[in-house]
This record gives C-alpha cells, structure tokens and sequence, in this order.
C-alpha cells in the first residue's frame, strides 16, 4: 500500500513532520507531495496559468510551488513512479470545523485526492497551542488502519478533528455533522510603512450550531470529531420544489 501524504501548512510543518513519523510505522511506502510554504485557506484552488516547480526536500519528500490541490493532483496524474492507495491531508495546526471545511487547504488536498478516486482523509488538531500532534497522528494511524479493513464508500471523505490534549486523554470518536458559524468578524484596517491602506481578513465567526452532534460539541467535549463528507454539493431534497418553481418561468 502506498500513502500520499498533503497539507496546507507547507512541507516543514510540524503537524506534517508528525503524521510523517505515525504513517511510517504503519506503512512502508510513504510519499509526501505538500506546498512549499504556508497555503491555508486555499480551498480547492488549482494553478492552471503558470507552470509548477516541484523539488525534492528529502527522501520520499517533494515541495511544489502551488496550492495543496495542485499537490495531490500532481502526485495522481503522473508526478509519481505509480499511484498512491489512500490521500491522508493534515495534521493542520488549527480545527477544520462547520464553515471552515469551504475555506480550508486541508480538507481541500483530501478533496482532490477523493475526486480522483482515492480514499482520503483530513485531519487537523484544534486549539490555539498545538501541543500534541503526536495524538493527532496516533488518530490518523488508527484510522488509516481501519480503512483499509473497512473501506469508505466512494463518495465520502472524513473530516477529522482532534482535540489538543494526551491521545490517552481522548474521550472517544464520535460521528458527528458540520456545525456552523456567525459571519466573519470585521475586517482589519491598516496602514503599510508608505502609508497605503491595507487590509487584513477578519477572525471567523463564533459558533452558531454548535449544539449535540456537531463537530464543534464533540470537541469540547474532549471527542475526536469524524464528519464524513462529500463532493456532490446538489441539494437533492429541493430538486422538485425547484423544477415546480421554474415551471413559470
């Protein structure tokens, strides 16, 4: 089995260099195809108007100038020697949680891995200290070994979020639903040394749906959060209701 391993925090961070150490012991094909720098909030973004570098960092490790969507869709249509078995994206240094997942480079290398046809996992470490990868990857490990015995279906991919504490710690794995937020906060306003108005992206919102079966309720309550996701983004309840609307159209 190969893995394909992604993220969008780039290929030094140290959530990457953790899952790195916890899928090689479960694994002995391990390729890492992840930006060359920091591209959170990239969402499933591709570069598609100027070519792509890709360099090799270290062994079995390759950066690429472009957005986490470019690397797994580089690493399954040719970069690599032969295709991986499973995309595994994270550890992310922050929660993927409720509105997050449309925004976020890490749910979106899993994305692109699933939408090619592998199974695909994101999974990031919520809080703000980031104190305990290493729980975070003992996480992943355990699920990349449960997929394999238990396959996904094959339009689902699962959205992992795990709290910082001791994996000893963990009350459990639960599934749960997206929760979702208020809108953003207000933007920053500044100045650049030149005295040139910028602006910087306000703070996401505070919880909104947060109650019992969200992703944001099992966190605080010490859970590991596994939302499976999928890519068909039609709202299948409302076709009808839709076509009985146009009908006057």
């Amino acid at each position: 089995m190969r893995l394909l391993l992604s993220n969008d925090d780039g290929c030094h961070a140290p959530g990457l260099a953790a899952l790195q150490a916890a899928m090689a012991r479960v694994c002995d094909d391990v390729i890492t195809v992840a930006p060359d720098r920091n591209r959170s909030g990239a969402s499933n973004s591709l570069t598609l108007e100027r070519p792509l570098r890709v360099r090799e960092v270290g062994p079995h490790v390759f950066s690429v100038d472009g957005t986490p969507t470019d690397c797994v869709h580089l690493a399954t249509t040719g970069l690599l020697d032969r295709d991986a078995d499973m995309v595994i994206s994270g550890i992310n240094a922050g929660a993927n949680m409720g509105d997050d997942v449309l925004y976020s480079g890490t749910v979106a290398a899993a994305t692109e891995g699933r939408t090619l046809g592998l199974p695909a996992i994101a999974i990031s470490l919520t809080g703000d200290r980031f104190e305990h990868f290493d729980a975070a990857a003992r996480v992943a490990a355990d699920l990349v070994g449960w997929v394999r015995r238990h396959p996904l279906p094959a339009d689902t991919i699962l959205n992992v979020n795990v709290p910082d504490r001791p994996f000893e710690s963990l009350a459990g794995y639960r599934a749960t639903r997206l929760g979702n937020r208020h809108r953003a906060e207000r933007l920053i306003e500044d100045e650049d040394p030149r005295g040139r108005r910028v602006y910087w992206i306000g703070p996401a919102g505070g919880e909104a749906d947060a109650g019992p079966g969200t992703d944001f309720d099992a966190v605080a309550n010490g859970y590991v959060s596994i939302t499976p996701l999928q890519i068909d983004l039609t709202r299948h309840a409302s076709l009808d209701t839709l076509s009985d609307w146009l009908d006057g159209l």
